[in-house]
């Protein structure tokens, strides 16, 4: 389908290093990694593969910075939750459920890219550890709103975040939701929902 006019204009005027990306993104999402070169991609965006070296070290490094895209993505879509004028306890309840479904759906719509953030996950490539990072502070600043407004009254703020993330860890770390790719999401979401309910139960009543 062609582009509209304006959007063709947007495109091309876009920085090098944003279409190239974009170019990687759709690419590494049609062939996969091994299958995507820089060649192919610096003449997708109509340029020399030199002008690529000068955004990215190697493909590895451009792979890296479409996996880095999604996951400032994701850390968006949570700090948009954290940043809401709701209560904590509904606050982490959608930030938790968000967090399950934004995997999920990369696991469904591009799994390319999914194998690529399990890979980043078990090497601990740096972009995956500043994405850990990120979240810790989004998840912490919705658990201190709630220690501050009495929604929550942990023994241990330290020992209240290690049991949230533990507790979740099935639902929010690539590596085990690419485990649970062939079941159903009527099977997991009340799963979810079951753990999501003893989280909150147990940082109200102080029981961590």
């Amino acid at each position: 389908m062609k582009r509209p006019v304006g959007a063709a204009r947007q495109a091309d005027l876009a920085p090098a290093d944003s279409r190239l990306l974009a170019i990687a993104a759709d690419q590494l999402k049609e062939f996969g990694p091994k299958h995507i070169t820089v060649v192919g991609i610096a003449d997708a965006a109509g340029m020399t593969h030199a002008n690529v070296y000068r955004y990215f070290a190697n493909k590895a490094a451009l792979i890296d910075a479409v996996a880095g895209q999604w996951l400032r993505g994701l850390e968006a879509t949570i700090a948009e939750i954290a940043d809401s004028p709701d209560p904590a306890d509904d606050k982490l309840e959608r930030l938790i459920q968000a967090w399950a479904r934004v995997h999920r759906e990369l696991l469904t719509e591009d799994r390319h890219l999914f194998d690529v953030y399990c890979t980043a996950t078990e090497t601990s490539r740096p972009l995956v550890r500043k994405h850990r990072a990120r979240m810790r502070q989004l998840i912490e600043r919705v658990l201190d709103e709630g220690i501050v407004t009495g929604k929550f009254d942990p023994r241990d703020r330290e020992k209240a975040h290690a049991f949230i993330t533990d507790a979740v860890y099935r639902f929010i770390n690539p590596l085990t939701v690419r485990l649970d790719a062939e079941v159903p999401l009527d099977i997991l979401n009340p799963r979810l929902a079951t753990v999501i309910r003893v989280v909150l139960r147990a940082l109200a009543n102080g029981s961590v």
